[in-house]
């Protein structure tokens, strides 16, 4: 019987270093972030950090989510392909929607199209807890999920932080894009593009990091494209 892993305490959830207490203290922090935004008490300079902390948080929790997690959920539970593509398919619609919102920092339907976000963004947070993250206290020792919990951290805090809709949520695409991406994201986190130094700033690190990213794509091609050749040469 799967077991919700909110409301444990850590010593059943392998200690605090685990990959279970570290995603519920992310989501406790957003939880926090997005019910602080939704009472609408900040002033406006402070509600619009508050959100970039919560973009920031979202994205980077679900890019190591995607690049650690999920593919040990598919090969270790029975029901891991069903689990993880259904929130993969939540987090894709989080990816578009902030996206849009990203884009339309002026349009009337921004507050709406918010609360639609924090919505799908605490759908996830209970199909996670309740179903995927069961999975892997059943699967894993005490040891094995602090060692999960390490090497989620590490991609976690080296992760894009912004939506990109259009990067594949499965390894090894998401891998390849994420790190030309994350140099792109935490350099506009770094530097707002408010005014037009930043804005030029950000389109020319754009431009290189989607550079990058082709390269390194079209080398790995390539390099399956010569073993592709050479076992075929082996075959015959």
């Amino acid at each position: 019987m799967t077991v919700s892993i909110t409301g444990q305490d850590a010593a059943l959830l392998g200690g605090q270093g685990s990959i279970l207490m570290r995603q519920r203290r992310d989501h406790a922090d957003l939880d926090a972030m997005m019910n602080r935004y939704l009472c609408g008490q900040d002033t406006p300079e402070d509600l619009h950090d508050l959100w970039q902390n919560i973009v920031q948080l979202v994205f980077s929790h679900a890019f190591a989510e995607e690049t650690v997690l999920w593919p040990l959920l598919r090969r270790g539970c029975a029901d891991g392909v069903e689990l993880t593509t259904r929130v993969e398919l939540e987090h894709q619609a989080v990816n578009e929607l902030i996206a849009r919102i990203e884009r339309s920092p002026q349009d009337a339907r921004r507050d709406e199209w918010i609360r639609q976000a924090f919505a799908l963004i605490s759908q996830d947070i209970r199909d996670e807890e309740d179903e995927l993250l069961p999975c892997l206290r059943d699967a894993h020792s005490d040891r094995q999920l602090r060692w999960i919990g390490a090497a989620w951290e590490a991609v976690r805090v080296t992760a894009p932080t912004h939506p990109h809709p259009g990067v594949p949520r499965r390894p090894p695409g998401n891998a390849l894009s994420g790190l030309p991406l994350s140099a792109f994201d935490r350099l506009r986190d770094f530097l707002p593009a408010t005014t037009w130094a930043g804005r030029r700033a950000t389109l020319i690190i754009g431009g290189s990091s989607a550079t990058a990213a082709m390269v390194v794509l079209a080398r790995i091609a390539a390099r399956r494209q010569l073993r592709r050749r050479d076992h075929q040469k082996v075959l015959r």
